[in-house]
């Protein structure tokens, strides 16, 4: 879209009330794609799964109770091994060839400046007053034409200790702040929407109140984008932790998003699997979005669900070979507020894109699928499965008794250690492979105690499906500003 359209179309928001574009923002993607937005709950289909389930499940139960736990056993066994042999598959795929996009600092700033597109950039904040100042800092050092930037701060109408904090602020010509209408859902992914009709840019990216971007990274993300082909929609940037060694928990942390952006998602683009993307630095051309029905404001991982969608509509997903640093959570009660956030989102987004499986095949095919459903269904159901499994399994060992012994048959019994044993030993392995390939070796003795983060994960994802029946679209906030770094670590 042509600068002189982009205005024109700025003009027409103008002209609306803010409760009207909060509305539109809200239900943009239910009316363009009502099976695609998980404002709408389980389809016909998935009841009748459910309930056809639950009837074969209490009649085994009461008929063959032994029998029926067995072959539950065995299932649970099955779906847990499939999960971490993909895992495996993804990790090793990336050591031996990593699939990002990579673009030098002479590149990236030799770029002509007559070829770099209008870029916006979406800062939702929400009672952030002591954040915002720290990163409107780190955009100021983005190298970028600032004829050509955009930021858009996105600040709830009622937030007025973050309206107060930017009134003592001198803001750039290039930063204009966005006042979004307080109306349900109250979520990231609504004010991004709103943010996306005023923004101007050909190509769209968010940053979160704690990101410290690499400088060069829109520029970075612009040179790729001038030599991939149209249907590469969307660089993801690499995400990490500026303050790994903060405490035991930002240690386990930070690993685990080294494995994730260094190893899983450029397995996955190897793969040709969907990609969920980042809660922030995915950088994507501004049509794709608008086309696709943008971010989907009920689901409270709005940046997994996108990676799906854009893959279903025929869009390609990038690692790009640049790093934003974020801050770590460094207390458990609002880690687990923030875990569980992510996994009921991950669970939102199974159940939205699982309502139609037939056109779900269709439009990502059967690999496709299977690496759907195993890695953006399985990471939440691993957590949730992990505790009960390990609980079986060691009372069999230690008690003996007969009932668990008639539900684990010897061989069921020792695949199943195999499989807990297995993954115990090659996810330890793995986390201790990336903190040498990243350059975290000092995080290396923290990853032998990974079973009690795993024990944390396992708690947030009972919280999570908690919330999937009580209150799915509700966005636990994550509060920032804990870490006690001093200033950016090099890139």
């Amino acid at each position: 879209m042509r600068l002189s359209s982009a205005r024109a179309r700025v003009r027409g928001v103008r002209s609306l009330s803010p409760d009207a574009i909060a509305e539109l923002a809200s239900e943009s993607l239910d009316r363009r794609n009502p099976g695609l937005s998980a404002q709408r709950g389980w389809s016909r289909v998935q009841r009748l799964t459910v309930v056809c389930v639950g009837l074969v499940l209490f009649i085994g139960f009461a008929v063959v109770p032994l029998a029926t736990a067995t072959v539950l056993v065995a299932l649970v066994t099955a779906a847990h091994a499939a999960v971490l042999w993909h895992r495996v598959v993804l990790f090793t795929g990336s050591l031996r060839s990593v699939e990002m996009e990579s673009v030098s600092d002479a590149e990236a700033r030799g770029f002509p400046r007559r070829n770099l597109p209008v870029y916006t950039v979406l800062v939702p904040v929400y009672r952030e007053p002591t954040m915002v100042g720290r990163v409107l800092e780190e955009i100021d050092r983005i190298n970028y034409p600032r004829n050509r930037l955009e930021v858009l701060l996105l600040v709830e109408d009622d937030d007025e200790e973050t309206f107060e904090a930017l009134v003592d602020l001198d803001l750039p010509p290039y930063v204009m702040p966005v006042g979004i209408a307080v109306r349900e859902p109250r979520t990231k992914p609504k004010a991004c929407n709103v943010g996306l009709m005023w923004a101007r840019g050909s190509l769209v990216t968010t940053y979160d109140a704690e990101d410290r971007p690499d400088p060069l990274q829109l520029r970075r993300a612009a040179v790729a984008f001038s030599r991939l082909p149209p249907h590469v929609a969307c660089l993801q940037a690499r995400l990490a932790y500026h303050n790994a060694d903060q405490n035991l928990l930002t240690r386990w942390f930070t690993n685990e998003y080294d494995v994730w952006f260094r190893f899983w998602l450029p397995g996955l683009v190897r793969a040709g699997h969907p990609i969920p993307l980042g809660g922030t630095s995915n950088h994507i051309r501004r049509k794709v979005l608008e086309r696709i029905g943008a971010w989907d404001p009920y689901n409270v991982t709005e940046d997994a669900d996108l990676g799906v969608r854009l893959a279903r509509a025929g869009f390609g997903v990038r690692v790009l070979d640049s790093v934003t640093l974020e801050e770590a959570n460094s207390d458990v009660v609002n880690w687990v507020k923030q875990r569980s956030r992510w996994y009921k989102g991950y669970l939102q987004t199974l159940l939205v894109h699982t309502r139609d499986p037939r056109r779900l095949v269709d439009e990502l095919g059967p690999r496709g699928t299977a690496g759907f459903l195993l890695f953006v269904g399985g990471t939440p159901l691993l957590a949730l499965l992990n505790p009960v499994l390990w609980t079986l399994s060691l009372l069999y060992l230690l008690s003996g008794s007969s009932q668990l012994a008639a539900i684990f048959p010897s061989p069921l019994y020792h695949l199943e250690m195999l499989v807990w044993l297995g993954g115990l030993t090659g996810s330890v392995y793995c986390s201790v492979l990336a903190a040498r390939e990243c350059g975290r070796a000092s995080l290396a003795r923290s990853l032998l105690l990974l079973p009690a983060y795993w024990v944390l994960m396992s708690a947030a994802a009972v919280k999570a499906a908690v919330q999937m029946v009580t209150a799915p679209s509700f966005w636990e906030k994550t509060v920032h500003g804990l870490d006690h770094a001093g200033p950016a670590d090099p890139r």
